[in-house]
Protein backbone atom coordinates (compact mmCIF):
# COMPACT_ATOMS: atom_id res chain seq x y z
CA UNK A 1 0.00 0.00 0.00
CA UNK A 2 1.31 3.41 -0.83
CA UNK A 3 1.80 5.90 2.04
CA UNK A 4 -0.38 8.80 2.34
CA UNK A 5 -0.23 12.06 4.19
CA UNK A 6 -3.24 14.31 5.45
CA UNK A 7 -2.42 17.92 4.52
CA UNK A 8 -4.80 21.54 4.29
CA UNK A 9 -6.63 21.96 0.95
CA UNK A 10 -5.25 23.65 -1.70
CA UNK A 11 -6.63 24.89 -4.83
CA UNK A 12 -5.16 22.82 -7.22
CA UNK A 13 -6.59 20.30 -5.46
CA UNK A 14 -9.86 21.05 -6.87
CA UNK A 15 -10.44 18.83 -9.82
CA UNK A 16 -9.53 15.65 -7.63
CA UNK A 17 -11.89 17.01 -4.63
CA UNK A 18 -14.75 17.44 -7.17
CA UNK A 19 -14.18 14.28 -8.73
CA UNK A 20 -13.79 12.66 -5.65
CA UNK A 21 -16.97 13.89 -4.29
CA UNK A 22 -19.26 13.12 -7.78
CA UNK A 23 -18.00 9.34 -7.78
CA UNK A 24 -18.47 8.62 -4.47
CA UNK A 25 -22.41 10.12 -4.55
CA UNK A 26 -22.44 8.09 -7.60
CA UNK A 27 -21.46 4.55 -5.94
CA UNK A 28 -24.43 4.92 -3.96
CA UNK A 29 -27.30 5.02 -6.81
CA UNK A 30 -27.13 1.34 -7.48
CA UNK A 31 -27.84 0.19 -3.70
CA UNK A 32 -30.65 3.15 -3.92
CA UNK A 33 -32.03 1.33 -6.63
CA UNK A 34 -32.42 -2.10 -4.92
CA UNK A 35 -33.29 -0.50 -2.14
CA UNK A 36 -35.88 0.79 -4.06
CA UNK A 37 -37.11 -2.17 -5.90
CA UNK A 38 -38.10 -4.13 -2.53
CA UNK A 39 -40.13 -0.87 -1.82
CA UNK A 40 -43.78 -2.47 -1.06
CA UNK A 41 -45.06 0.33 -3.26
CA UNK A 42 -42.75 -0.21 -5.88
CA UNK A 43 -43.23 -4.56 -5.89
CA UNK A 44 -46.73 -3.30 -6.34
CA UNK A 45 -46.04 -1.19 -9.25
CA UNK A 46 -43.98 -3.67 -10.80
CA UNK A 47 -46.38 -6.94 -10.41
CA UNK A 48 -49.81 -4.81 -9.98
CA UNK A 49 -48.87 -2.66 -13.41
CA UNK A 50 -48.50 -5.51 -15.60
CA UNK A 51 -50.93 -8.14 -14.12
CA UNK A 52 -53.65 -5.50 -14.69
CA UNK A 53 -52.58 -4.41 -18.54
CA UNK A 54 -52.54 -8.48 -18.87
CA UNK A 55 -56.14 -8.36 -17.59
CA UNK A 56 -57.26 -5.54 -19.80
CA UNK A 57 -55.55 -5.76 -23.01
CA UNK A 58 -54.99 -9.59 -23.14
CA UNK A 59 -51.47 -8.73 -23.92
CA UNK A 60 -48.28 -10.49 -22.72
CA UNK A 61 -46.20 -8.74 -24.57
CA UNK A 62 -47.70 -5.31 -23.85
CA UNK A 63 -47.24 -6.41 -19.83
CA UNK A 64 -43.50 -7.08 -20.49
CA UNK A 65 -43.03 -3.91 -22.26
CA UNK A 66 -44.99 -2.42 -19.38
CA UNK A 67 -42.51 -3.82 -16.68
CA UNK A 68 -39.08 -3.41 -18.86
CA UNK A 69 -40.02 0.57 -19.19
CA UNK A 70 -40.52 0.84 -15.40
CA UNK A 71 -36.93 -0.04 -14.69
CA UNK A 72 -35.21 3.02 -16.33
CA UNK A 73 -37.91 5.10 -14.47
CA UNK A 74 -36.51 3.41 -11.32
CA UNK A 75 -33.28 4.28 -11.97
CA UNK A 76 -33.89 7.63 -12.56
CA UNK A 77 -35.51 7.88 -9.08
CA UNK A 78 -32.56 6.45 -7.20
CA UNK A 79 -30.32 8.45 -9.34
CA UNK A 80 -32.04 11.61 -8.63
CA UNK A 81 -31.25 12.28 -4.86
CA UNK A 82 -27.37 11.84 -5.45
CA UNK A 83 -27.35 14.41 -8.24
CA UNK A 84 -29.34 16.88 -6.95
CA UNK A 85 -27.04 16.67 -3.73
CA UNK A 86 -24.18 16.86 -5.82
CA UNK A 87 -25.37 19.88 -7.95
CA UNK A 88 -26.05 21.65 -4.36
CA UNK A 89 -22.99 21.80 -2.68
CA UNK A 90 -21.32 22.57 -5.88
CA UNK A 91 -23.38 25.60 -5.75
CA UNK A 92 -22.98 26.39 -2.25
CA UNK A 93 -20.22 25.17 0.19
CA UNK A 94 -17.89 23.52 -2.47
CA UNK A 95 -18.58 26.32 -5.48
CA UNK A 96 -15.10 28.17 -3.41
CA UNK A 97 -13.60 25.56 -0.96
CA UNK A 98 -10.91 27.91 0.14
CA UNK A 99 -13.86 30.96 1.12
CA UNK A 100 -16.12 28.83 2.29
CA UNK A 101 -13.34 26.41 4.67
CA UNK A 102 -10.21 28.39 5.04
CA UNK A 103 -11.26 32.13 5.04
CA UNK A 104 -11.83 31.50 8.93
CA UNK A 105 -9.89 29.83 12.13
CA UNK A 106 -12.68 27.55 13.24
CA UNK A 107 -13.32 25.85 9.80
CA UNK A 108 -10.99 23.62 7.27
CA UNK A 109 -10.86 21.21 4.71
CA UNK A 110 -7.98 18.62 4.36
CA UNK A 111 -7.26 16.07 1.80
CA UNK A 112 -5.08 12.66 1.97
CA UNK A 113 -2.36 12.94 -0.89
CA UNK A 114 -0.80 9.67 -2.08
CA UNK A 115 1.57 9.32 -4.86
CA UNK A 116 0.97 12.96 -5.99
CA UNK A 117 -2.81 12.40 -6.09
CA UNK A 118 -5.82 13.38 -4.01
CA UNK A 119 -7.33 10.17 -2.68
CA UNK A 120 -9.32 11.51 0.14
CA UNK A 121 -10.65 14.50 1.56
CA UNK A 122 -13.05 15.76 4.93
CA UNK A 123 -14.19 19.06 5.88
CA UNK A 124 -15.14 20.79 8.70
CA UNK A 125 -17.80 23.93 9.58
CA UNK A 126 -18.82 25.44 12.75
CA UNK A 127 -22.81 25.33 13.28
CA UNK A 128 -24.08 28.33 13.23
CA UNK A 129 -26.79 27.84 16.15
CA UNK A 130 -27.46 30.77 18.60
CA UNK A 131 -29.09 28.39 21.08
CA UNK A 132 -26.52 26.28 21.22
CA UNK A 133 -24.66 26.52 24.45
CA UNK A 134 -21.12 25.01 23.53
CA UNK A 135 -19.42 25.06 20.30
CA UNK A 136 -20.46 22.48 17.92
CA UNK A 137 -18.30 21.64 14.87
CA UNK A 138 -19.74 19.77 11.44
CA UNK A 139 -17.81 17.29 9.58
CA UNK A 140 -18.82 17.62 5.70
CA UNK A 141 -17.77 15.54 2.68
CA UNK A 142 -15.77 12.41 3.82
CA UNK A 143 -14.71 10.69 0.94
CA UNK A 144 -12.10 7.98 -0.01
CA UNK A 145 -11.22 6.81 -3.56
CA UNK A 146 -12.39 3.26 -3.67
CA UNK A 147 -8.97 2.06 -4.88
CA UNK A 148 -7.53 2.96 -1.63
CA UNK A 149 -9.86 2.15 1.09
CA UNK A 150 -9.01 -0.48 3.49
CA UNK A 151 -5.73 1.58 4.34
CA UNK A 152 -7.15 3.55 7.44
CA UNK A 153 -7.46 7.22 5.31
CA UNK A 154 -11.24 7.63 6.20
CA UNK A 155 -10.78 7.16 9.85
CA UNK A 156 -7.39 9.11 9.52
CA UNK A 157 -9.45 12.04 8.16
CA UNK A 158 -12.33 11.52 11.11
CA UNK A 159 -9.90 11.80 13.97
CA UNK A 160 -8.31 14.91 11.71
CA UNK A 161 -11.66 16.78 12.62
CA UNK A 162 -11.76 15.59 15.76
CA UNK A 163 -8.47 16.82 17.03
CA UNK A 164 -9.30 20.24 15.13
CA UNK A 165 -12.36 20.72 16.84
CA UNK A 166 -11.12 20.07 19.95
CA UNK A 167 -8.04 22.55 19.02
CA UNK A 168 -11.09 25.16 18.62
CA UNK A 169 -12.61 24.01 22.26
CA UNK A 170 -15.70 22.25 20.64
CA UNK A 171 -17.63 20.18 22.74
CA UNK A 172 -19.43 18.51 19.78
CA UNK A 173 -18.57 17.05 16.32
CA UNK A 174 -22.25 16.31 14.01
CA UNK A 175 -22.15 14.82 10.70
CA UNK A 176 -24.69 13.35 8.45
CA UNK A 177 -24.53 10.10 6.78
CA UNK A 178 -27.11 8.18 4.81
CA UNK A 179 -28.99 4.46 5.78
CA UNK A 180 -27.14 2.54 2.65
CA UNK A 181 -23.86 3.70 3.14
CA UNK A 182 -22.88 0.77 5.44
CA UNK A 183 -19.27 1.23 5.44
CA UNK A 184 -19.86 5.02 6.46
CA UNK A 185 -22.24 3.67 9.41
CA UNK A 186 -20.06 1.22 10.63
CA UNK A 187 -16.64 3.21 10.73
CA UNK A 188 -18.68 6.75 12.67
CA UNK A 189 -19.75 4.16 14.87
CA UNK A 190 -17.04 1.97 15.93
CA UNK A 191 -15.60 5.09 16.33
CA UNK A 192 -17.89 6.94 19.02
CA UNK A 193 -20.50 8.65 17.62
CA UNK A 194 -24.04 8.42 18.39
CA UNK A 195 -27.11 8.44 16.10
CA UNK A 196 -29.13 11.48 17.04
CA UNK A 197 -32.11 11.07 14.57
CA UNK A 198 -33.26 11.00 10.85
CA UNK A 199 -34.12 12.88 8.21
CA UNK A 200 -34.92 13.02 4.36
CA UNK A 201 -32.61 15.83 2.78
CA UNK A 202 -34.77 16.12 0.01
CA UNK A 203 -38.39 15.25 -1.53
CA UNK A 204 -36.30 12.44 -3.97
CA UNK A 205 -34.17 11.28 -1.15
CA UNK A 206 -38.34 10.46 0.66
CA UNK A 207 -39.62 9.19 -2.47
CA UNK A 208 -36.78 6.03 -2.78
CA UNK A 209 -36.88 5.62 1.43
CA UNK A 210 -33.06 7.31 1.44
CA UNK A 211 -32.75 8.46 5.16
CA UNK A 212 -30.27 10.94 6.16
CA UNK A 213 -28.78 9.55 9.41
CA UNK A 214 -27.32 12.25 12.03
CA UNK A 215 -24.50 11.35 14.25
CA UNK A 216 -22.90 13.16 17.18
CA UNK A 217 -19.63 12.88 18.70
CA UNK A 218 -19.04 14.27 22.06
CA UNK A 219 -15.46 15.51 22.64
CA UNK A 220 -13.82 14.41 26.18
CA UNK A 221 -12.37 17.74 28.03
CA UNK A 222 -8.90 19.10 27.96
CA UNK A 223 -8.38 17.65 31.58
CA UNK A 224 -9.11 14.26 29.97
CA UNK A 225 -6.14 13.42 27.52
CA UNK A 226 -5.75 13.03 23.79
CA UNK A 227 -8.16 11.56 21.61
Amino acid sequence: MAPYHIRKYQESDRKWVVGLLSQGMAEHIPATFWQLLKLPRTLILLLGGPLALLLVSGSWLLALMFSLSLLPALWFLAKKPWKEYVDTVLRTDMSDITKSYLSERDSCFWVAESEEKVVGMVGALPVDDPTLKEKRLQLFHLSVDSEHRGQGIAKALVRTVLQFARDQDCSEVVLDTSNIQLTALSLYQSMGFQKTGQSFFCVWARLVALTTIHFIYCLPSSQAGGL
